[in-house]
């Protein structure tokens, strides 16, 4: 019963949320403020793991073809197809749902228990509107650009890791990477990506706008919408999967 209520209270805010505002240059601002703060900051931590986790990809991949009857260009093909159809959508992302989505409840959640939500209400601003509609505008806007990121500096990783550790060489990996390409798991791949950007701020912003009492439950608030983000994330991830390949 508590699951049906909270997802009815999800839908009721939801609803706010998407209410005309009533000044959009002031939203344009908060739009910009958040595209730099949930993209413009997550850039290094998605930067860094890229690079690293292509490189493992194409090392474990290249020696995990011991068949003679597999030819080496499968070793660029199968880190394009990692990187691209799960790597960067999906795992970046529930990266971003610990980073992102734990400081966007904790922001909320603050400002609820210091009752300055309460006073945008005493002054007539819809609050959810004014809140959490910027923050999902931003992140569906800046995600895809740090994904795609992601996939090209994860393709560059494991060119540079993979040929500095011999496990491929240059021609092999990038006729691999070139091989078979599909355009269709692109657009694959950044609907995941629309679809999870609005997870990551939406379920965490519920947390935050509905915590009750003090410091402690701000953090319970961080916590509960850091893992309820990253369980509806894989949720999605399969039922957009499931809709894509079938």
């Amino acid at each position: 019963m508590k699951l049906l209520y909270q997802l009815g209270e999800y839908a009721l805010l939801m609803s706010r949320v998407f209410s005309k505002p009533e000044k959009w240059s002031v939203y344009k601002k908060q739009i910009i403020k958040e595209i730099y703060q949930i993209g413009i900051t997550s850039l290094p931590i998605v930067a860094i793991i890229s690079v690293f986790m292509g490189g493992v990809i194409t090392i474990q991949a290249a020696f995990g073809f011991t068949s003679p009857w597999v030819p080496l260009y499968a070793v660029g093909f199968t880190t394009r197809e990692s990187i691209i159809l799960e790597f960067s959508p999906t795992i970046v992302s529930l990266i971003l749902a610990g980073k992102v989505g734990s400081n966007i409840a904790s922001e909320i959640g603050a400002m609820r228990i210091t009752e300055q939500i309460d006073a945008l209400e005493i002054m007539g601003v819809n609050s959810a509107c004014y809140l959490i509609l910027p923050k999902i505008l931003a992140a569906v806007f800046i995600n895809p650009f740090l994904i795609a990121i992601s996939m090209f500096l994860g393709l560059v990783g494991g060119y540079v890791m993979g040929i500095a550790a011999g496990a491929v060489t240059s021609y092999e990996y990038i006729f691999g990477i070139q091989s078979f390409f599909e355009t269709w798991k692109i657009w694959y791949a950044f609907t995941k990506v629309i679809v999870f950007a609005f997870i990551i701020t939406s379920i965490p912003a519920y947390y935050g706008y509905y915590t009750r009492g003090g410091a402690l439950e701000v953090g319970k608030s961080s916590t509960s919408a850091v893992v309820m983000s990253s369980i509806m994330i894989l949720i999605f991830n399969l039922i957009i999967t499931q809709l894509f390949f079938t």
